[in-house]
């Protein structure tokens, strides 16, 4: 029992770190400017679209343990072949894991050091990376153990000042209108499900090296690791948002989000918070980078029947990493958003469908629903017209109503397939 309960904390740590990029950082203090005093009720929102979502992408994905990214498979074996290797193509090599190297040296590196050279700084950062990730069954140790304390420790420093010495009044009224639904939405828009989808890899490779046979003792410990870095990311956001509200009546809606929590920081710090925060996009960045690379490689490994070794693709993730983050990050975001965009509303939908798997016989309401999110993704990318009227088009979500309606269609056509059912929760 001890020793389950010591892995929890460690496997709720890593997911924790794995989540918390420098993206995550610059938004909560964004939204708390935006919904003042009202804040609550958009962090609620985007609570939801972010820390629940992500957490139930990964209890999800343990539930099918043989798949390398089991919420795909009710989709088609093919299918969750094709759009399993383009999440971890898009959501990583080209983007999650290069962004991580820029946004560092952008915001931890330059500021501090402004002749830097970023071809030096990403061929050090990955080789640190590189050199974390190598060992598969200690990924999660290095980040649980030892780098997800310094970082929670580095935020929580800048929270508890924010809150002791608050850098100004609360605005009474919110710059937006539908705050819980815009919170919903931007914490959806930040695409971290797929995180979920791909972390959860090695979370199971993990648990599996530490002796844990019993799938359902596996699927408890993935939940209750889970609920570990949902309370953590649920205080750190929090935290951040709140902080946020404390200089809602200094900024508008046009300040950069990167340039408000650099102004936050140096305001609460000083001189010292220029360090600090750079010790804190450092941490969240090297982290994100470790627990991504090591679920690609995972993945492919996994679909190559590991004739493609673990480490040979940490090692070439690593390098066309490295080459790729030099571009920046605009040029990185441009590249892989439009892709991401079209794939992610299916990748949702599958998650939240997976939900009611032991209920849901037929697979066809899987496939229906995941092809008829993706042909929205693809029209919305194309501007078609017709979608741009759709319901909670505005937010974002014009591809929930017609996906529910192919999910339904698809239950009253039967499947030719046998379903891959998960197990059954404890």
């Amino acid at each position: 029992m001890l020793k389950e309960r010591k892995d929890m904390v460690i496997i709720g740590f890593m997911i924790f770190a794995s989540f918390f990029g420098a993206g995550n950082l610059i938004f909560p203090p964004y939204l708390g400017v935006l919904t003042g005093s009202s804040w609550l009720i958009g962090f609620l929102g985007f609570l939801i679209g972010d820390v629940v979502l992500s957490i139930l992408a990964i209890v999800g994905s343990s539930k099918f343990p043989e798949e390398p990214i089991g919420i795909l498979t009710r989709g088609g074996e093919k299918f969750a072949l094709v759009m399993g290797s383009i999440l971890m193509i898009c959501s990583s090599p080209l983007m999650v894991i290069p962004r991580t190297a820029a946004t560092s040296f952008e915001i931890s590196i330059l500021p501090i050091f402004p002749n830097a050279n970023s071809i030096i700084f990403s061929i050090v950062f990955f080789i640190i990376s590189l050199i974390l990730t190598i060992k598969p069954s200690k990924v999660v140790d290095y980040v649980g153990q030892f780098l997800t304390p310094a970082l929670l420790l580095a935020l929580i420093v800048l929270i508890i000042k924010g809150i002791i010495s608050p850098l100004g009044p609360v605005r009474d009224s919110a710059l937006i209108d539908n705050l819980f639904l815009t919170g919903l939405s931007q914490g959806y828009q930040t695409c971290d499900a797929i995180g979920g989808t791909c972390i959860a890899i090695v979370i199971m490779a993990s648990i599996n090296a530490k002796g844990y046979t019993d799938q359902n003792q596996k699927i408890n410990l993935t939940i209750k690791s889970g609920i570990v870095a949902g309370i953590c990311l649920t205080i750190i956001y929090g935290g951040l948002c709140y902080v946020g509200t404390t200089v809602s009546t200094q900024y508008g809606a046009d300040i950069e989000q990167t340039a408000l929590v650099v102004s936050i920081t140096n305001a609460l710090l000083g001189d010292a918070g220029k360090i600090l925060m750079g010790i804190i996009v450092l941490l969240a960045c090297l982290t994100t980078s470790i627990g991504t690379t090591a679920a690609v490689s995972h993945y492919f490994a996994a679909i190559s029947n590991n004739k493609i070794k673990y480490e040979y693709v940490v090692v070439v993730v690593s390098i066309f990493s490295a080459i790729i983050s030099n571009f920046g990050v605009s040029t990185i975001l441009k590249v892989s958003l439009p892709v991401l965009s079209v794939i992610y509303p299916a990748l949702v939908a599958l998650i939240i469908l997976t939900l009611f798997t032991n209920k849901i016989k037929n697979d066809n309401v899987y496939k229906l629903a995941a092809y008829m999110a993706i042909f929205i993704g693809i029209l919305t990318q194309f501007n078609v017209s017709f979608v741009n009227q759709l319901p909670f088009a505005s937010l974002g979500f014009n591809w929930v109503i017609p996906t529910i309606i192919a999910a339904v269609i698809g239950n009253f056509i039967k499947s030719k397939n046998n379903n891959k059912q998960e197990l059954n929760t404890p």
